[in-house]
């Protein structure tokens, strides 16, 4: 079709939506039909009082992050119960409200941004984004799984705005408006290295959120577990990382910190090999790491013998790390085309 324009380079996907080629009977019909190939499939109302529906901007994939800049004379955008239950993978919404004012609503909470607010919401449940002048945000969406944190406490903080004057929200809500607001990175060859420090960033965003949320309701055992995982993510590179360093760091017992895994539906044993195992093939599947070895990046993720990991990685995964990492070779897309053909470990 003559509305939308696809570029493709190396590392990223970008599909241009411009409503003006497109019949004024067919448009709002077009807008939906992109978003919900392209994005989430949404219900959108285009008030008949506002004249045709209008959109305009760029979808872009960039490794895990999907980033969506449409400017739509839309009044509201919907996610049914019914397409709640889509086979989309689950994922969440970052949205960054760009001018005036909106509401999101989720979960039985409503949240009012203005001009820079970020606020989250979850594909696997209904919202509803409501923009009496038009939606007007940018909108970035991550694989729940990329965050590796409890979908649980992701709920907990959708539909709220999220730390409005904390120093790592007003970063996070720059970084975003700049990487929405300039699509000419879409087509750079090194574009899908920016999907890796973007998901950080926004996992960064969310578990400040938690932490500051439930400290003012609270005492700091609320985000316990966030803090738990985190800090083991943050030392899967130390072969020696054990659950009575885990304890200590954190002031509790080994028994105690095994009930807060258990609650959360974590086994720690299986949720650190299966970290270390995905930051593997992440790294293995980064064409800026073509250099090292794959025993190194086993050691750089707490892998001591290069043969006990091959065999995991093929157990886990079906191929070789060698065969895995000759695949992202042949991909130029790397990481962004063939992780979809292997799910992570659970």
């Amino acid at each position: 079709m003559s509305w939308c324009r696809e570029e493709r380079v190396v590392g990223a996907m970008t599909d241009i939506l411009d409503t003006r080629s497109v019949p004024a009977a067919d448009r709002a019909e077009v807008v939906r039909e992109t978003i919900g190939s392209r994005k989430v499939q949404v219900e959108i109302d285009f008030p008949a009082e506002a004249g045709p529906a209008a959109a305009y901007g760029a979808i872009s994939q960039l490794g895990q992050l999907t980033v969506c800049s449409v400017r739509s004379n839309a009044l509201s955008v919907e996610r049914t119960p019914t397409l709640a239950r889509d086979e989309l993978p689950p994922s969440i919404f970052l949205g960054l409200q760009l001018a005036g004012s909106s509401l999101v609503i989720q979960g039985g909470r409503e949240a009012v941004l203005k001009p820079r607010d970020l606020v989250i919401y979850d594909s696997t449940a209904p919202y509803t984004l409501v923009d009496t002048d038009g939606i007007r945000q940018h909108f970035f969406r991550i694989p729940i799984a990329a965050l590796r944190l409890p979908h649980d406490a992701i709920r907990q903080i959708c539909a709220t705005t999220l730390s409005p004057g904390h120093p790592i929200a007003d970063l996070v809500a720059t970084y975003p408006y700049r990487l929405a607001s300039h699509p000419d990175i879409y087509t750079h060859p090194a574009a899908d290295a920016v999907s890796h420090p973007s998901v950080e960033l926004v996992r960064a965003l969310i578990t400040t959120h938690l932490d500051a949320t439930a400290l003012e309701k609270e005492p700091p055992r609320a985000t316990l577990l966030v803090r738990i995982l985190e800090y083991v993510r943050a030392h899967l590179g130390d072969p020696g990382l054990h659950a009575g360093q885990i304890a200590a760091e954190h002031h509790i017992s080994v028994r105690h910190l095994y009930n807060v895994l258990a609650a959360g539906g974590i086994s720690l044993g299986d949720w650190i090999r299966n970290q270390r195992l995905e930051g593997c093939r992440e790294d293995l599947a980064r064409p800026g790491l073509r250099s090292l070895t794959i025993a190194t990046v086993a050691r750089r993720w707490g892998f001591t013998d290069p043969s006990s990991f091959g065999r995991l990685f093929r157990a886990t995964y079906g191929l070789s790390p060698r065969e895995w990492r000759t695949l992202g070779d042949r991909d130029p897309v790397g990481a962004t085309g063939i992780s979809s053909l292997i799910p992570a470990p659970e």
